[in-house]
C-alpha cells in the first residue's frame, strides 16, 4: 500500500510475511498464492506491499538460481504483491517450534550474518518496482547480548562486528553503480541485545558514519541506519519523542519502522494480572520483560515465564511490558492490555510531521500462532482477516495524520 505524505514523497506500507513459516523458495512461492494475495483481495487493493523474509536456504536458492529469480519477480508482480524492504533479522528456522534464543544467530561477529545480508541486499535490487529507487533491509542489532565469543576481548567483538558493517557498506555503495538502485540496511534495536534501545544504536552507527567513506550523498543518507520497532521501543519504556529526537541531533537515519504493540501489565502485583500474562508465556518465542523503578531504571527478564517466577522474578511495584507482538487491531482482554499507543504517538513524530522521517512502513505481528490457544486463528481464513484488520488500522492511522492513500 502506497500513500502520498504532504512533503510529496511516497510512504510504504507493507505487511511482514515472517508470521508464514517457509524455508524455501517453494514455500515463499505458497506464502504468496495462500496469504499475502488473498490478504489484498481482502482488503480491496490492486497492490499490496509485503515486507519479505527470506530465510537463508531460499535467498541462496535465488541467489545462484537467475531465473527462480525472475520466477518470484514475476509471482509477485502477477498476484498484485510488490517488495520495497526486507525483514533480514532472522536467519533460518524461524517457524520451528522453539526459536527463542536462536533467532540472535549468526550475529554481526560472523561472517556467515555479513554473506546473507549481503545476498539479501543483491536480491532486494531485482525484486524493487520499477518505479522504486531505493530499497531497505532490517537486521540484527549486532548481537545478543551474552553471544560474543567470551575468549576474546568486549571491545574486539565490537570492532568485529563494526568491521562487517563497513564492508556492507562497501558492497551496498558496489551495488548502487552496478543496478542504479539503493539499497540501505536498519540495525534494529531489541531487549536484551547488544544494542537494546535506540540510544545504545547511536554510538555504533555514528562511529560508522565518522569512518565511511566514498561519494558526499553518503553522508547525508548513509547506507547503515536503524530500523525502528515500536514493539521493542515501549517494552524498553523508551519515549517515542525523546529517543526520536536523540536520533535526529545524532543525524541517525530512520531506514524503516516496524509497527508492532507489545504487551502491557499495568497492575503486575494482581493474581488475575499474573494469571493473564502466564497464558502469554510459550515455548516458541522469547518475550523479554520490563519494569521501571521508582528511579526510573530498567529491571530486566529474558522472557516472560522468568518474569512471573516468584522469587528473583521482576518486582510487582509498576507496570510490566513484555517483547509478544500483539495484534494491533485486537488488544488482549482486561486486565491486560497493549502499547498501541506508543505506536501511534512514534508513528505521528514519524510520518505525522511537515516531512517524513521514514518512507517504509511493516506491520509485524508475527506471534498469530504464538498467542493464547482462544486468540489464536485456527483457519488460514481468520488469519488472513487478522492480518487485514491489522493493515486496514493502520491504513487509517496514516490517512488521519493526513497522508492520502495512493491506487
Amino acid at each position: 500500500m502506497r500513500f502520498r505524505h504532504p512533503d510529496g514523497s511516497t510512504v510504504h506500507l507493507a505487511y511482514c510475511t515472517n508470521v508464514h513459516p517457509a524455508e524455501t523458495l517453494d514455500g515463499v512461492l505458497a506464502q504468496l498464492r495462500d496469504h499475502c494475495e488473498p490478504v489484498r483481495r481482502r482488503l480491496g487493493r490492486d497492490r499490496l506491499g509485503i515486507g519479505l523474509w527470506l530465510a537463508r536456504d531460499a535467498a541462496r536458492a535465488l541467489t545462484a538460481d537467475p531465473a527462480a529469480l525472475r520466477r518470484l519477480r514475476a509471482e509477485l508482480d502477477t498476484r498484485g504483491l510488490e517488495v520495497v524492504t526486507l525483514n533480514g533479522f532472522p536467519y533460518q528456522g524461524f517457524g520451528d517450534q522453539h526459536v527463542k534464543y536462536r533467532v540472535y544467530r549468526p550475529d554481526w561477529t560472523e561472517p556467515d550474518r555479513l554473506e546473507h545480508t549481503t545476498d539479501l541486499a543483491r536480491l532486494l535490487t531485482s525484486l524493487l518496482p520499477d518505479d522504486a529507487a531505493e530499497g531497505t533491509i532490517s537486521t540484527l542489532p549486532l548481537a545478543w547480548r551474552t553471544d560474543f565469543d567470551p575468549a576474546r576481548p568486549a571491545r574486539d567483538r565490537h570492532d568485529t562486528a563494526l568491521d562487517a558493517l563497513r564492508t556492507l557498506t562497501t558492497r551496498l555503495d558496489a551495488l548502487e553503480d552496478l543496478t542504479g538502485r539503493s539499497i540501505r540496511v536498519g540495525l534494529e534495536p531489541e531487549p536484551g541485545c547488544t544494542v537494546e534501545t535506540t540510544a545504545d544504536a547511536i554510538g555504533p552507527l555514528t562511529a560508522l558514519g565518522r569512518s565511511a567513506a566514498g561519494p558526499a550523498r553518503h553522508r547525508t543518507d548513509p547506507r547503515i541506519g536503524i530500523c525502528v520497532d515500536t514493539c521493542h521501543l515501549a517494552t524498553s519504556f523508551e519515549e517515542p519523542r525523546d529517543a526520536l529526537a536523540a536520533l535526529q541531533r545524532a543525524e541517525v537515519s530512520i531506514v524503516k519502522s516496524q509497527l508492532s504493540a507489545a504487551l502491557h501489565a499495568e497492575h503486575p502485583e494482581r493474581a488475575d494480572v499474573r494469571a493473564a500474562l502466564g497464558a502469554f508465556a510459550e515455548p516458541r518465542f522469547l518475550h523479554q520483560t520490563r519494569t521501571r523503578t521508582p528511579q526510573g531504571a530498567l529491571r530486566a527478564t529474558d522472557d516472560l515465564d522468568e518474569a512471573l517466577a516468584g522469587e528473583g522474578g521482576l518486582p510487582t511495584t509498576a507496570p510490566w511490558r513484555s517483547h509478544f507482538h500483539v495484534p494491533l487491531h485486537a488488544p488482549p482482554e482486561p486486565p491486560l492490555t497493549s502499547t498501541l499507543p506508543v505506536l501511534k504517538d512514534t508513528l505521528a513524530l514519524l510520518v505525522g510531521g511537515p516531512v517524513a522521517r521514514t518512507h517504509h512502513l511493516e506491520v509485524e505481528t508475527y506471534t498469530w500462532q504464538a498467542l493464547p490457544a482462544a486468540l489464536r486463528p485456527r483457519t488460514r481464513g481468520r488469519l488472513i482477516d487478522g492480518i487485514a484488520a491489522e493493515l486496514g488500522l493502520a491504513r487509517d492511522m496514516l490517512t488521519d495524520l493526513g497522508l492520502k492513500e495512493l491506487p
